[in-house]
């Protein structure tokens, strides 16, 4: 004789499979919970890959703090012995001059074809300090990280959208160069300034699309050149042993060098992009749980139409003495069981699709002819995702509760029949 309760036993007993319309309703309940879960996991998966991705790769590029001159028209002239103070701090991993700004480029005009220009953001770094403050010298994909000379790198979007190619050569206005070219246009004498040629030495790809689309990097010096700055430098880039950290050595940093400087977080520069991504997480979240809802229902209708055709079992269950509490258990498990297998496929189901994802993606792009998820919407060359365990745990646990809510009505409405009426059911 079994050793379990019979409330188990019947429960499982009434799972068995039959050629009834009972299980198929059942098997529909179980693949809708499946559905259900599976897309929940899926959709906050992704959701949490882009949102940690995005910040891999803004902490990447970018630093965490940028410290600049609190008088916006103003550069630091004296940003070696700033760099030092801040560079005492013990939160502060690397610090590194920067000057940053439009330019205008054009390039060299080959035989039957016109010069390309575009208006690319152009950073002046320290080839020396910048490996400790971004991933920039380490993202070549073509070419080297040398800025010697006149030499430049430039991201691989931008090297596409101008068809450029390592030891092309480039010219280089800055807006301080378009200036004097307006001042002098019409004088006696007229001078016409003259842009700086470069030589491409580099092509990166730092993972995001508008950093490679955007940038070009070229040295302090000539950067320093461009934008006549003397020894100046528009701002200093810092990062930390722990970006979390950023507003707290923010504070910091602000006491230290006092009113003539401020600071600047990563968290405040992409702070609209984060939260964006943020939110869309948490409302998809509550979005996809009705999924889950209407999924339980399922599991709803099935138990009720059990109890109907139960109803005789059910008053011959209580005439033998089975209390209101042992009847309602008996379909209360009967519920969560079908949960557990719909929870569990779906986990199933919701792992194995992000396993598969950028295989699908890309086999959908061969058999639709163009692209799904375009980069240059996005700024991800694949799609992202990243399983947080605390998501999953919710997601699962939140689907066993709502299904086990879903079916304590009709197990309530089977424990209360009334014995003689539920024996003269037919």
């Amino acid at each position: 004789m079994s050793k379990l309760p019979f409330e188990l036993l019947l429960a499982l007993r009434y799972l068995r499979p039959k050629r009834t319309f009972v299980s198929i309703i059942t098997l529909i309940s179980i693949i809708g919970v499946a559905l259900g879960v599976a897309v929940l996991i899926i959709v906050i998966s992704v959701m949490s890959g882009f949102d940690h991705d995005l910040r891999e790769k803004i902490l990447g590029f970018n630093s965490h703090l940028q410290v600049f001159s609190s008088n916006s028209s103003r550069s630091l002239s004296d940003y070696a012995r700033v760099a030092n103070v801040i560079a005492s701090n013990k939160n502060v991993r690397g610090v590194s001059p920067l000057v940053i700004g439009k330019v205008l480029v054009e390039t060299q005009a080959e035989t039957n074809q016109q010069a390309r220009a575009d208006a690319p953001i152009l950073r002046g770094v320290d080839p020396q300090a910048e490996g400790s403050v971004s991933i920039l010298p380490q993202s070549m994909v073509d070419g080297k990280f040398d800025l010697s000379g006149h030499g430049v790198v430039v991201g691989i979007g931008f090297a596409r959208g101008l068809g450029l190619h390592v030891g092309d050569r480039l010219s280089i206005s800055s807006p301080h160069d378009l200036e004097q070219m307006r001042k002098n246009h019409g004088k006696e004498n007229e001078e016409v300034t003259v842009a700086t040629d470069y030589e491409v030495r580099g092509i990166f790809d730092v993972g995001y699309y508008e950093f490679n689309t955007l940038f070009i990097v070229t040295s302090l010096e000539n950067a320093q050149d461009l934008y006549d700055l003397g020894d100046s430098v528009h701002m200093l880039e810092v990062t930390l042993t722990d970006p979390d950290q950023a507003a707290v050595v923010k504070k910091q940093l602000e006491q230290t060098l006092g009113d003539g400087f401020a600071v600047s977080t990563w968290m405040d520069q992409n702070a609209t992009m984060l939260n964006a991504v943020l939110v869309e997480k948490n409302v998809m979240l509550y979005i996809m749980f009705f999924i889950v809802v209407v999924a339980a229902f399922g599991i709803t209708c099935t138990l009720i139409t059990f109890v109907v055709m139960k109803t005789s079992e059910i008053g011959l269950l209580k005439a033998v003495g089975a209390t209101h509490s042992q009847v309602m258990f008996v379909f209360v498990i009967q519920s969560v069981i079908v949960s557990i297998f719909g929870v569990a496929s779906g986990l199933s189901l919701g792992l194995f699709a992000l396993y598969i994802r950028n295989d699908f993606l890309h086999l959908m792009d061969r058999l639709t002819g163009f692209e799904l998820f375009p980069a240059s919407i996005y700024g991800f060359s694949e799609l992202p995702a990243l399983m947080v365990p605390s998501d999953i745990v919710i997601i699962c646990g939140g689907s066993l509760i709502i299904c086990l809510m879903a079916a304590i009505l009709p197990a309530r409405h089977a424990s209360k029949m009334n014995t003689v009426e539920a024996l003269r059911h037919e």
